[in-house]
């Protein structure tokens, strides 16, 4: 029997794309394989790769794809525990938090990865992509490597795919009312045209997310505070969420979606306004990029008549935000090599040609890398909206930077800070509340006030 020899050697080191298809085509042949230390564990066991994953349509398809090309290819077997985000990432916080060592890799966002990476619980990647030049790190978003990088600037997560924001309107609605969408509006623009298409085939002017959590109201919300010129704390930390311009922002969201807005609104996240949307119950909706392939799939009522724009502006040029899930490594991981080829995987153009040949186009995972936007078949497909998509990846409002006065904190539509989360999810109870009529915004943002004073008196040395 013969001995194929792996084409590349070196613990970080991912095979070539020859080396790969060598080692598919011998096990095919039933050849006996050598050298192929980052194929099996130590002791000759399969290095199995367990992944912990919100449970979304994406990572639904990667995980469909996954044994026939991925396994076939390396010999690596993958164990997905997908579940709803919030769920996700209790769980994912717990493991990492106590470095278990349960999941090899999680997908984590742009507000873990500096916590995690602060922390140690984040393996550094940077060894891994200097060894791997088919992965092409220099085709991957910038502002999104930026995002991913430790304040130590190594880089500790690969994005499986980003995110901007933008304002999708509904072509058909303006048109019969008369109506033009600026190309780059501001919020009082917006407001405007709520309240003159509001109502028009039974649509409600505008769409937002309401539903608490700091992940659903607050990501836009915090884009509007962002351009109105407020600031959720001043450089010494002391918290302003009782400001004249915290209040004119949230006072405006609150009234837009009050006056304006779809009903029930405080129990409505991104997937219940996605589904107004795309049933045609919305004349506009502010929300994700990575919404605009389900607005224009098959079965969408809205395909074909929606726009898309700019994130809208107040006191600033942009306003958009800036959001990634991507891959990190567990430090306490026991088969990194093995996760690097993963995420290798995952995140490559290969991955994105994959899913365009076997799934369709608009279903490749997008906002992470160049070369996606200038392939001409993404483009068709995603033709309505890939322009905006693009700018909104690469244009976006500084995390450093997304407002008019200066922060001591990084981030747009959150506070990079590890007391967010909590904080965050609490104030956007109260801004829930006033949305649904239970207490003034007045009122919200006092009890925030003191909630986000709290929340920061360790910064400020109490």
């Amino acid at each position: 029997m013969f001995l194929l020899k792996c084409l590349i050697k070196g613990k970080h080191m991912k095979r070539s794309r020859l080396a790969r298809a060598a080692v598919a085509a011998a096990a095919v042949a039933g050849l006996v394989l050598a050298g192929c230390g980052d194929t099996d564990a130590p002791g000759g066991e399969q290095a199995d790769v367990s992944v912990l994953a919100m449970d979304a349509s994406q990572m639904q398809t990667l995980q469909k794809l996954t044994k026939r090309h991925f396994t076939a290819e390396t010999g690596i077997t993958v164990d997905y525990t997908l579940l709803p985000e919030n769920e996700a990432r209790e769980r994912m916080n717990r493991e990492f938090a106590t470095q278990a060592g349960t999941y090899d890799v999680a997908s984590v966002s742009a507000y873990e990865v500096p916590i995690y990476a602060d922390n140690g619980w984040l393996a550094p990647l940077d060894s891994y992509v200097r060894a791997d030049e088919d992965f092409d790190q220099g085709d991957v978003f910038p502002n999104l490597v930026s995002s991913l990088t430790g304040e130590d600037g190594k880089l500790y997560a690969e994005p499986f795919y980003g995110e901007g924001s933008f304002l999708m309107y509904r072509k058909d609605l303006f048109r019969k009312d008369g109506l033009t969408m600026p190309p780059n509006p501001t919020w009082e623009q917006v407001a405007g045209l709520a309240a003159r298409i509001d109502g028009t085939d039974g649509a409600s002017g505008i769409c937002l997310r309401g539903l608490p959590g700091w992940g659903q109201n607050l990501a836009p919300l915090n884009t509007v505070v962002n351009t109105f010129g407020g600031t959720w704390y001043d450089m010494d930390w002391n918290a302003r969420l009782t400001s004249p311009e915290f209040k004119k922002a949230v006072g405006f969201y609150v009234d837009l979606l009050r006056t304006h807005g779809q009903p029930a609104a405080d129990r409505m996240g991104v997937l219940e306004i996605l589904d107004r949307f795309v049933e045609g119950k919305c004349a506009m909706m502010y929300d994700a990029t990575s919404l605009a392939s389900s607005i224009e799939a098959d079965g969408s009522a809205v395909k074909g008549r929606v726009g898309y724009v700019p994130a809208p502006h107040d006191r600033t040029e942009k306003a958009g935000w800036l959001w990634t899930w991507a891959w990190g490594i567990q430090q306490a991981a026991e088969n990194k090599d093995a996760a690097w080829e993963f995420i290798s995987w995952a995140s490559s153009k290969e991955y994105q040609e994959l899913v365009g040949r076997e799934v369709g186009w608009t279903a490749a995972p997008a906002g992470n890398r160049k070369s996606l936007y200038s392939n001409p078949r993404y483009q068709q497909a995603a033709d309505a909206w890939y322009r905006q998509e693009y700018t909104a990846a690469t244009d976006s409002a500084d995390p450093r930077n997304p407002g008019v006065d200066p922060r001591p904190y990084t981030g747009i539509g959150f506070l990079g800070i590890p007391e967010f989360a909590v904080l965050g999810t609490a104030v956007s109870q109260q801004i829930a509340a006033a949305i649904a009529g239970q207490q003034s915004v007045d009122a919200a943002l006092e009890k925030s006030q003191d909630l986000a004073q709290a929340a920061a008196a360790k910064y400020r040395g109490e």
